[in-house]
């Protein structure tokens, strides 16, 4: 059941990433996936270290996705 949750958490922190950044990324659902998911973990894994937890985590995650979509979009600029 853990993994379930992982993955929808990460695809709506994948979502509003992408709905916050601003630009066109051109990206699919496995995609918004793996970058809600790795963003979320990146921060919590952060945030952990730190001493926080809850309401600051999805904040935390959702920065994080942002970090990562921005890294993304730096990687696979075209140009």
């Amino acid at each position: 059941m853990g993994i379930i949750v992982t993955i929808i958490v990460g695809f709506i922190v994948g979502l509003i990433a992408r709905a916050i950044m601003p630009g066109n990324q051109s990206m699919g659902f496995i995609m918004t996936t793996i970058l809600g998911i790795v963003g979320a973990l990146a921060a919590g894994l952060i945030m952990q270290a730190l001493g926080y937890s809850g309401a600051v985590g999805w904040i935390a995650s959702v920065i994080g996705a942002i970090v990562v979509l921005w890294l993304y979009g730096m990687i696979t600029r075209k140009g």
